[in-house]
């Protein structure tokens, strides 16, 4: 079925949760989300999801601006450069400016560069979040460097 075209799916929150819950590799799914977005091939079977949210740095929180905060594939080819890009056109036509997203270090960016994102910044491994003072569990992105993206 590796040869299956893809089209653009609604997908309802707890849905795309459910599939980020199945198939992403690192990462829970986020708490909350402006809206979700999937792709399906002809059979209607939900390939790749994307839960698009307000901006996790809250530097980046401005109203016009959005994340990508989880996408998720099981494997279907071009699935991801398919979401990113309609993310991006989805955030438009809600009103928004700005579309942004992360990769961790090891991760080609590749559906983000078929989609006509850019890279616009590198963040240094974290060291994570736990002070004495302040006790919190590691992330499983701490320890990691992360790539900032932006929609074009």
């Amino acid at each position: 079925m590796s040869g299956s075209r893809l089209h653009l799916v609604p997908v309802r929150s707890r849905q795309a949760k459910e599939f980020v819950r199945t198939w992403h590799r690192h990462h829970a799914p986020p708490a909350g989300q402006i809206f979700a977005l999937g792709t399906a091939d002809e059979t209607g079977t939900l390939r790749a999801v994307a839960i698009v949210g307000r901006p996790v740095a809250r530097h980046l929180d401005d109203g016009i601006t959005l994340e990508v905060t989880r996408t998720a594939s099981d494997g279907a080819r071009n699935a991801n450069s398919l979401l990113y890009a309609a993310a991006w056109r989805a955030a438009k036509a809600l009103g928004y400016r700005r579309l942004i997203t992360y990769t961790q270090d090891g991760e080609s960016g590749a559906s983000l560069r078929g989609a006509g994102w850019r890279l616009i910044a590198t963040r240094p491994p974290r060291a994570g979040w736990h002070t004495p003072s302040r006790p919190r569990a590691d992330h499983s992105n701490d320890h990691i460097a992360q790539f900032l993206w932006e929609a074009p």
